[in-house]
């Protein structure tokens, strides 16, 4: 019997709202994806606009609060080839199911942080009793609450760059494993799959690969040991310039450092920016053959472009529009330069290893903690780890129902971009680089973006909105099977 046209329109939107991508799994040093097996490479950016002094306590905005900028950011992260997302400071209260759904249906996965710079919502070095408390382990599973349903959610960062000098990290070490323990603890009872939690450190080549060899290994041998991190992520800028090279910019230390690592380690932030424009050279070092073997990719920093530095690759004003900035441009360039199939080749001696046993034996630095005697939760913890927080704020999936970009958004010529928009992908694809020129995609524009807008915010979508071409065009090859099923 032929299908109606409501019908058709029901299956469509049926179709969109259930696309996702696949989990993806940590198998030893590798990430691995959880269907096709296929080794898992981070190319990411920084996402948080305005930077830790834009997240406000009670606005009601966070970074993936907002689907009409989240849209417009993913469709320029989609042409950039980006599939991977950190986003530092998050609002656990607010709604991120639209922006989520957004990044999910691109192919981009979230590495999340679950600390923020506000007032008891992050270990404090100098009152680390104190600090790690139940209110502050409640902040911190709220985050795990709003994206655990997501499987675009990659992981969760249980810190970042909390030992910065050497001599001052005392007992960090034993809390940053003890946080660690509690939050894969906590997924562990209440989500519906695994999510690893890592670290992100500072390069701080002194305590570098005592803080790694610290978090990594595994207490009495124990597989079953909670507290180990799962990855280890690295702030790294030590390649400056198009003149630098893999061993000017240290990277043949840090390959060294990590050539027996067990777990994924990978650049959590890079892209230094003492000598502009940027290169952006060290990505052909980053996924070449001298580094693959041991790292796992990295995250530039940093999409949005703040008032206070120049690492951005977009600048974006009030009213919704955004103007590319020649970094973008460059890093465009660099990455589709990468040879993607080849940097999904998987590595089975990688996937089998095995992490070491912890001892004092596999720190260097004298005034590094040699203690494996993890505190125990504190008070009230344990209960909310067996029974889950009050009232949680659980993320989900919605429909994807507008794919076009309203606002102007121009290249680094000036020129407006045509017909931007995001490209929903099969739910077996991550996002990669496919060789566009996003600035080169653009016409004449007699009105260029400007740094002040009298237009106000644009209006979140909720989720709601009209069908596009763009949507059905990108959709048809999904749902054609369910057709010919329906119609047989």
């Amino acid at each position: 019997m032929p299908l109606s046209f409501q019908h058709i329109l029901a299956l469509l939107l049926w179709t969109v709202s259930s696309v996702a991508v696949q989990n993806i799994k940590v198998q030893g040093a590798d990430y691995v994806n959880n269907v096709t097996t296929d080794r898992f490479q981070i190319i990411g950016v920084a996402y948080q606009p305005g930077g830790s002094a834009g997240f406000i306590a009670g606005s009601g905005i966070d970074p993936l609060s907002n689907g009409t900028l989240c849209l417009r950011d993913a469709a320029l992260m989609q042409r950039l080839g980006i599939n991977t997302i950190r986003v530092y400071n998050l609002d656990p209260s607010l709604n991120h199911d639209l922006c989520a759904s957004i990044f999910n249906a691109v192919g981009i996965y979230m590495l999340l942080d679950v600390n923020s710079p506000l007032p008891n919502e992050s270990l404090n070095p100098g009152d680390l009793t104190s600090s790690y408390n139940s209110a502050y382990l409640n902040r911190i599973f709220a985050v795990v609450e709003a994206f655990k349903n997501f499987p675009n959610t990659l992981g969760f960062f249980s810190g970042n760059e909390v030992m910065q000098q050497p001599g001052t990290e005392g007992n960090v070490p034993p809390y940053l494993r003890a946080v660690t323990r509690d939050l894969k603890n906590y997924i562990a009872k209440h989500s519906p799959r695994n999510i690893p939690v890592g670290y992100s450190a500072a390069d701080v080549r002194e305590i570098l690969a005592d803080s790694f060899a610290y978090l990594s290994c595994v207490i009495d041998g124990s597989t079953l040991d909670l507290s180990r991190i799962d990855f280890f992520g690295l702030n790294s800028y030590s390649w400056c310039g198009g003149d630098a090279t893999f061993h000017s910019a240290g990277y043949d230390i840090l390959v060294q450092m990590f050539a027996n690592t067990t777990i994924p380690v990978f650049f959590s932030e890079y892209g230094c920016n003492e000598v502009r424009p940027r290169s952006f050279n060290e990505v052909q070092a980053l996924y070449g053959p001298d580094m693959t073997g041991v790292m796992s990719g990295g995250i530039v920093y940093e999409y949005v472009q703040e008032e206070s530095n120049n690492y951005g690759l977009v600048d974006v004003y009030d009213n919704g529009t955004a103007a590319i900035r020649v970094d973008y441009d460059t890093l465009q360039k660099q990455y589709n330069k990468l040879n993607i199939k080849q940097l999904q080749s998987g590595n089975s001696s990688a996937t089998s290893l095995k992490s070491p046993r912890c001892s004092g034996g596999l720190i260097t630095q004298a005034s590094f903690s040699k203690s494996f005697k993890i505190p125990p939760p504190p008070s009230g913890a344990q209960t909310l780890i067996d029974n889950g927080i009050e009232n949680p704020n659980t993320g989900k999936l919605v429909p994807v129902q507008e794919t076009t970009v309203k606002a102007a958004v121009y290249g680094s010529n000036g020129g407006l971009i045509k017909d931007l928009a995001i490209a929903p992908l099969p739910d077996n694809q991550s996002n990669a680089p496919n060789g566009q020129d996003t600035s080169g995609a653009t016409s004449p524009s007699s009105s260029p973006p400007s740094g002040t807008s009298t237009e106000g915010k644009p209006k979140s979508t909720g989720g709601a909105g009209h069908l596009d071409i763009n949507l059905l065009l990108a959709s048809l090859t999904l749902i054609i099977f369910s057709l010919r099923e329906a119609l047989s």
